[in-house]
């Protein structure tokens, strides 16, 4: 499979559907054991962190080492932010490629997020830009940076959220 516009989109629909369906297993496969998964929070002056390392994220993985773990505890029930876990639909739109390197595309997404649980819905929207790599069978994402536009929310922000 090579890296086009219409296989990346598949892909990442797939990537969205295993959160929806709650294959974590599956879901884990889509990133490289390397990947960074970072969510950055916005500063007081409407800007986004930029160091993951020396200021706030709301999410952030360095490896799959920390998604495993994550996933581990919604599947056992560990987490008590994840109990019960809430059903989501993803939305993906303006799927498009920005930049290419070696056997790397990297791709900017627009999603939104619809959630329910405890009889109450609600959605996070936002823009994710990803680096997929290209290798035998499916792609593998290994960086995904994840910007949530609605960031003032009642609740705890997981995976399955965005």
């Amino acid at each position: 499979m090579s890296l086009d516009i219409n296989a990346i989109s598949q892909f990442l629909y797939y990537e969205a559907s295993l959160l929806d369906d709650r294959q974590w297993d599956e879901w884990l496969s889509c990133y490289s054991p390397k990947v960074v998964y970072w969510m950055p929070a916005w500063g007081d002056d409407d800007k986004l962190t930029t160091d993951p390392q020396s200021q706030i994220s709301l999410i952030y993985y360095p490896s799959r080492d920390g998604l495993e773990d994550r996933v581990y505890r919604i599947k056992t029930e560990r987490s008590g932010a994840s109990t019960p876990e809430p059903r989501t639909t993803h939305m993906l739109s303006n799927i498009m490629i920005v930049g290419s390197h070696g056997d790397c595309v990297d791709v900017r997404y627009n999603w939104v997020t619809h959630s329910h649980r405890y009889q109450q819905s609600g959605y996070f929207f936002g823009t994710t830009y990803c680096t997929l790599r290209h290798t035998e069978g499916l792609p593998q994402i290994t960086r995904k940076t994840i910007q949530l536009n609605n960031d003032y929310i009642r609740q705890v922000i997981d995976i399955y959220h965005v």
